[in-house]
């Protein structure tokens, strides 16, 4: 594991040495995590990799067969789920579906016996941060996938947990929602400022809203950082193709945006850095020009090596070039990632492309296992 971020913080969860099996299934692989107090901390991964098995374990819903887990300075791996001061909100979240809104939000402070003022106080105040403060007497039914999310949110913040997890909140709703809400999510999370743990496969999800990301597969965790640090900087040819498009040119790893597409190879060098990795020019041949609103994709294939690879080019840079089907290009990468030199399947000219990466990051999926 490769932790970019070495100051000293207050370490809100510490799991150490996690190890859970199910039958031949290692879901957890001696796991060492700490998520800062106050911090929005995702857990990123494929099926299959252990980010809701490990999520699960910091609740105290499945105990490691190994391992401690720590929230606050106290150990709680053998403490029930109900005394961990934790609030979970799953990705389908069970509303009483016979109280209202109101009556959902203040359920835990009601069976706490919470005085009756001091209980409305609360529901009122966290409706209006969550944006319900006119549902308040609606019931589950009449409310949105999003709204009953975000529903699920103020219940889950009522009982003041000492951290918040989520499991894949936003992963039952369309695109549009999960991209509202993620941007909603980080406003809430710099509003109340819990601790709070996310366990998502969506790697834009992560990034967009994110103070740190530990990417997992196959039950470890392979690097953590920023989502600055694990984008740029990645420790492995799987946390770099995971995280986005990826492919070869000339050995190396490279993302699609970093690859320079020229008529020549003089235009291929131009506007470069100029250093030796940067100015190896490949010529290939345009199989396919794909506009994505404000980007275009070319799919291209290598005339040294055969192989398949893919470059995504401004609007303007396209329509300069105006690239068609069977021309011939010339083509660099602007920028190389600095990887380990063993970087297994993703390496060997040009031909990895997008397709491969992603092939390589869902390895760890086979298998009916919690991820």
């Amino acid at each position: 594991m490769t932790d970019n971020d070495s100051r000293p913080v207050d370490q809100a969860i510490v799991v150490r040495n996690a190890y859970k099996r199910y039958g031949d299934f290692v879901a957890l692989d001696n796991v060492d995590f700490a998520v800062p107090s106050g911090s929005l901390t995702a857990l990123l991964g494929p099926s299959g990799s252990g980010k809701s098995t490990l999520l699960r374990a910091i609740a105290g819903l499945d105990q490691p067969d190994s391992g401690t887990v720590t929230i606050n300075g106290h150990d709680v791996t053998r403490v029930p789920p109900q005394r961990r001061g934790i609030g979970f909100v799953f990705q389908h979240y069970a509303a009483f579906k016979h109280l209202t809104v109101r009556d959902n939000v203040a359920y835990g402070l009601k069976i706490r016996k919470r005085p009756k003022a001091e209980v409305k106080a609360k529901v009122d105040n966290l409706l209006e941060v969550v944006g319900l403060s006119g549902f308040q007497n609606r019931y589950p039914n009449q409310l949105s996938g999003g709204q009953r999310q975000r529903m699920a949110l103020a219940r889950a913040l009522a009982v003041d947990p000492q951290v918040l997890l989520l499991d894949e909140p936003f992963g039952a709703l369309d695109a549009k929602v999960r991209e509202d809400l993620r941007a909603w999510l980080r406003r809430l999370h710099d509003e109340v400022h819990v601790t709070t743990v996310l366990v998502t496969h969506d790697q834009a999800e992560a990034l967009d809203v994110a103070d740190r990301i530990a990417v997992l597969n196959h039950g470890r965790i392979e690097q953590v950082g920023s989502p600055t640090e694990v984008y740029d900087a990645p420790a492995s040819a799987f946390v770099m193709s995971f995280l986005g498009a990826v492919s070869t040119l000339n050995g190396n790893l490279v993302r699609p945006h970093d690859i320079r597409v020229g008529r020549n190879p003089e235009m291929a060098i131009a506007g470069g850095d100029g250093t030796a990795e940067s100015v190896g020019v490949v010529r290939a041949t345009v199989d396919r020009v794909v506009v994505l609103g404000f980007e275009v994709r070319v799919e291209l294939t290598s005339a040294a090596t055969g192989g398949a690879f893919t470059a995504q080019i401004t609007r303007g840079d396209a329509e300069a070039l105006a690239l068609r089907e069977g021309d011939t290009v010339y083509v660099r990468a602007t920028r190389i990632p600095s990887l380990p030199s063993d970087y297994g399947v993703l390496r060997g000219g040009e031909g990895s492309s997008a397709d491969q990466g992603r092939t390589h990051a869902e390895a760890g999926s086979a298998g009916n296992f919690p991820g």
